[in-house]
């Protein structure tokens, strides 16, 4: 019996020892396994939206690896190499996964879906292209996010005139003051903008810079004096004497004046100050008859005195450019029965008395712009009579 239980003990431990055996086998198999198994996989270097870490896979393709990390891709993410590359050890792979873009081209407005790291890169990838004058938000080496929206505002030509001066500039579409204040331009008080500044500048507008200026000008303007005449009856008919010289007067003005790009458009008298009374020049008219005014016939030469030839013309009081006054001071209106010639000074001095062949007694009392030299103009009352003496050359006689 002690020899059964010894059979059946060994027995048992044999089937332990077998089990055990089996056991550790089959452990060692499966370990020995897997590592074979880690072993034979390849390693792969996969930067992921910018992150880089290092998987070992058994995947045959760059599509395996995604499928494996349950990662969709779509069609417009960046994936390199392509997702049909075969895997090899030390593959490097980078994914840069599409984000949805809203797109503001002018007044088109869609969705995008790109895997461009900036804004830049997206308008490239677009086929947009950019001015240096064109307005984009957010600004081209801006990185784009999962919730980035695009704003483009193409620039268009346009006129500015700015206090007069034109120029061609470019602008995006704005109002007129945002417009302004792009180009730097700052608006004074009386400044004024056309069109309007809440208004929208459009393609080819032109826009008005009126600088407007308000300023004060003095002026000192002199007063004229008059004329008074007054009959004297000690004078000689025909002469004159002044009584009281004439003096102008002075008087301050004050102007206000407005100026549009530097040019006066209006003027407006804001005071008057009288610095200098004015004081009327007062002539005294002689209303004798004198002995030399009576003369009216031409006679005979007189005997003795100095001989000369002359030029003569004729002229009358109301001749073109003429006063109606002597040089010495003779109205010849109010005394249309004078003998009167104009002369050169240089040659008969005024106030000589002559005889002129032809017309008489006479006194030198007149001077012309055109009586030079041995030349002399002979006063008649009426033109018909000066159109008849014509211009002849006569002899005259120096009296005194």
């Amino acid at each position: 019996m002690i020899q059964n239980m010894k059979n059946l003990l060994s027995e048992s431990l044999s089937k332990k020892k077998l089990a055990i055996i089996s056991a550790s086998f089959i452990v060692f198999a499966a370990a020995f396994g897997f590592v074979i198994f880690e072993m034979t996989k390849k390693s792969v270097v996969l930067t992921l939206d910018g992150r880089e870490e290092i998987i070992k896979t058994h995947a045959d393709t760059i599509n395996e690896i995604f499928d494996e990390m349950d990662i969709t891709l779509r069609s417009e993410d960046y994936v390199f190499p392509s997702v049909n590359t075969k895997v090899e050890n030390d593959l490097e792979v980078v994914w840069n996964p599409a984000n949805e873009i809203e797109l503001v081209n002018g007044s088109e407005t869609k969705s995008v879906w790109s895997a461009a790291e900036t804004v830049g890169e997206f308008l490239q990838e677009q086929n947009i292209e950019i001015t240096e004058h064109d307005l984009v938000e957010p600004k081209q080496d801006e990185k784009i996010t999962g919730n980035t929206a695009i704003q483009i505002e193409k620039a268009f030509s346009l006129t500015l005139s700015n206090g007069g001066e034109e120029k061609k500039v470019w602008s995006t579409s704005t109002t007129v003051a945002d417009f302004l204040s792009q180009q730097g331009i700052e608006l004074k008080e009386l400044d004024r903008v056309e069109p309007n500044l809440e208004e929208t500048v459009k393609v080819d507008d032109v826009i008005k810079v009126i600088r407007v200026e308000k300023v004060t000008d003095v002026v000192e303007e002199p007063i004229n004096y008059a004329v008074v005449t007054k009959k004297d009856n000690s004078l000689n008919r025909g002469s004159e004497k002044v009584v009281t010289p004439g003096q102008e007067g002075l008087v301050s003005k004050q102007f206000e004046i407005i100026k549009e790009n530097g040019k006066e458009i209006s003027r407006k008298l804001i005071s008057e100050k009288t610095l200098k009374e004015k004081q009327d020049k007062v002539v005294a008219v002689g209303t004798k008859v004198a002995a030399e005014t009576k003369v009216v016939s031409r006679g005979s030469a007189p005997a003795g005195g100095k001989e000369i030839y002359v030029s003569s013309t004729a002229y009358t009081a109301s001749c073109n450019g003429c006063s109606g006054f002597t040089a010495t001071g003779i109205n010849l209106k109010a005394n249309p029965n004078v003998k009167v010639i104009a002369v050169d000074p240089s040659v008969i001095p005024l106030g000589t008395k002559v005889y002129v062949e032809g017309y008489g007694y006479a006194v030198a009392a007149d001077t012309g712009s055109a009586v030079k030299g041995n030349k002399i103009d002979v006063f008649f009352a009426n033109k018909s009579d000066a159109y008849r003496w014509g211009r002849k050359s006569v002899k005259i006689k120096i009296l005194n």
